[in-house]
């Protein structure tokens, strides 16, 4: 990570995907408060460079309600997971495959 910025900038695209996949990583191992700040910068990267509306937000915001569903913070994580519904259903249909992840984070919040 600290390799990607220091040669790619700060809020470089492919920095969201690193920041992201090591917020996976804390947050399997239960240590989310290291987990949150990776996840929320990995989405301010995505909104800022591919726009609030792009499937690739959705997963920002799928793994931060997961993080607050583990942590029994439903309130908290139903906006994350309704935002990401509605990402995925205007950019890939109510139809898609990949928006049944979103139902099924709800239905089980």
């Amino acid at each position: 990570m600290a390799i990607q910025e220091k040669n790619l900038g700060p809020d470089h695209p492919e920095l969201a995907n690193t920041l992201h996949d090591l917020g996976d990583l804390l947050c399997n191992e239960g240590r989310y408060a290291e987990a949150e700040p990776l996840y929320r910068r990995a989405l301010e990267i995505c909104q800022k460079f591919l726009g609030p509306e792009h499937v690739d937000v959705a997963y920002c915001l799928i793994s931060l309600g997961n993080l607050h569903t583990d942590q029994g913070e439903h309130a908290e994580a139903e906006p994350f997971y309704k935002r990401a519904l509605a990402i995925q259903e205007k950019a890939l249909g109510e139809s898609h495959p990949e928006v049944t992840l979103s139902f099924k984070c709800l239905g089980a919040l």
